[in-house]
């Protein structure tokens, strides 16, 4: 008897069910080998990624779990394909379900649940780490909503395209209808599939966006120290020509022609602008804030009376942050057609002064003295430039003067003056000079002396 013999021997049956030697080594093989694997993943890759990744408890086990499911769905569908009972469970001229189908189903999405949990805290959380040791200060929301956006977009990623390998596993990648190509004339059929390649390809354009601004761009951002108003809009314009080029390769996919979607267009946005063009109008506006730079994120604005920190530039409107901690939304073309002061568009420091009067008779060269040494104590002036004092006017009952500052501290200005104020008129109280208040002489005639 030769081995193969050997292997084809049956070692027992039941009905018409039979097991052979063969299969028999088969199945040892596989669990031995899935043993050896699934020990050498959760005994020594598993603790090291846990640490890296600083999860909780609740998470590791929850990630062991996954571990397990996935083992054990190849594990079945091993034994299902060695022993040869891989039934059909529904079948039609169109669809085959077999048992390992949906076996292959459950382990695609385990493996999805998986690669979403690597992706997210095995890079792109550790990434944010390890950045944001060495990075310059910013804000630590911003960088909590960068790596939450992140994270999304993984997420749904891994799950479209885990529903594209269920749909072809399953064979239910049914035809929604057909469309006739223009040019060569031949009828092709719309699939349930081609809307989740389109949005597939919609997810990686934006994760490619994060990957071009967060990993390729931060580092040349810090080496060269460009301000954040700049990065801002270079990552804006680089996400506006990604987005584009994925829409028009996602419009394809389902299979129209941009030419034909373009001739539509441009009938149908001449209605459109004439309804809508205030917001054409800011939409143009903030690509021209966003080429100009003349307003930028991060600088400190006066609107009409509103001053604040611009936070975002959109497509149709910007964020600003005023002095209250109140979001603003300021149309775009409000900041390219109007009158708006930028305190900190050229320069991070900005004059600001104070009205003071004092009585008539005071030494003016002792107040001179008192203001300028009371505003270099105060933390938040900027030695260079110094201040210094103006002799405004002669005042109806006061000696008028203004004392002149530079401070970088925009938005707390008004604290800084108030702060200022005080101190002043302790110190002026200190050196016995006053502060007057108007005064009037009444004088009281009688009309006529003989009464």
């Amino acid at each position: 008897m030769d081995l193969q013999e050997i292997f084809e021997s049956i070692l027992f049956s039941i009905g018409t069910f039979s097991i052979t030697v063969g299969q028999l080594l088969r199945i040892i093989v596989l669990f031995l080998c899935l043993s050896l694997a699934h020990y050498i993943i959760s005994r020594k890759f598993l603790p090291r990624l846990f640490v890296s990744t600083e999860d909780k408890p609740r998470k590791t086990r929850w990630v062991k779990r996954i571990i397990f499911y996935l083992f054990s769905l190849v594990a079945i569908m091993g034994l299902v394909m060695i022993l040869k009972v891989d039934q059909i469970i529904y079948n039609n001229p169109n669809v085959t379900i077999r048992i390992s189908t949906i076996f292959q189903a459950m382990l695609i999405l385990q493996l999805a649940r998986l690669l979403d949990w690597i992706i997210s805290k095995g890079f792109i959380h550790k990434y944010y780490l390890k950045r944001d040791d060495k990075s310059l200060p910013v804000h630590q929301r911003d960088k909590a909503e960068s790596e939450d956006t992140a994270n999304r977009t993984v997420q749904w990623s891994v799950y479209i395209f885990a529903i594209i390998l269920i749909l072809r596993a399953f064979q239910i990648d049914y035809s929604l209808g057909s469309y006739q190509d223009a040019e060569s004339q031949i009828i092709i059929p719309f699939r349930l599939s081609h809307i989740f390649v389109s949005i597939l390809i919609l997810l990686v354009a934006r994760l490619i966006a994060w990957l071009i601004t967060q990993l390729v761009l931060y580092g040349y951002y810090r080496r060269k120290e460009i301000n954040v108003g700049t990065q801002f809009a270079i990552n804006q314009l680089l996400k506006y020509v990604i987005y584009v080029i994925a829409i028009i390769i996602a419009v394809e996919n389902l299979g129209f022609q941009m030419t034909v979607i373009w001739g539509g267009l441009a009938a149908l946005l001449v209605g459109i602008g004439l309804g809508l063009q205030q917001t054409f109008n800011d939409f143009f506006s903030g690509l021209i804030l966003l080429f100009e730079r003349s307003v930028e994120v991060g600088d400190v604005l006066e609107i009409e009376g509103l001053v604040g920190t611009v936070k975002r530039i959109g497509m149709r409107a910007s964020l600003v942050e005023s002095r209250a901690n109140l979001s603003v939304i300021v149309p775009n073309s409000k900041l390219v057609t109007q009158n708006v002061i930028n305190w900190s568009h050229f320069d991070n420091k900005v004059r600001f002064y104070i009205k003071i009067g004092v009585a008539y008779g005071s030494d003016a060269e002792k107040v001179k003295e008192v203001l300028i040494e009371t505003a270099q104590k105060n933390p938040y002036l900027i030695e260079y430039p110094p201040p210094f004092v103006r002799f405004v006017d002669f005042g109806d009952s006061s000696l008028n003067f203004e004392l002149h500052f530079w401070s970088r501290n925009f938005i707390i200005i008004e604290d800084v003056k108030s702060d200022l104020r005080f101190a002043i008129n302790k110190a002026f109280v200190d050196n016995h000079i006053h502060i007057p208040f108007p005064q009037r002489d009444v004088w009281l005639r009688k009309s006529d002396p003989s009464i």
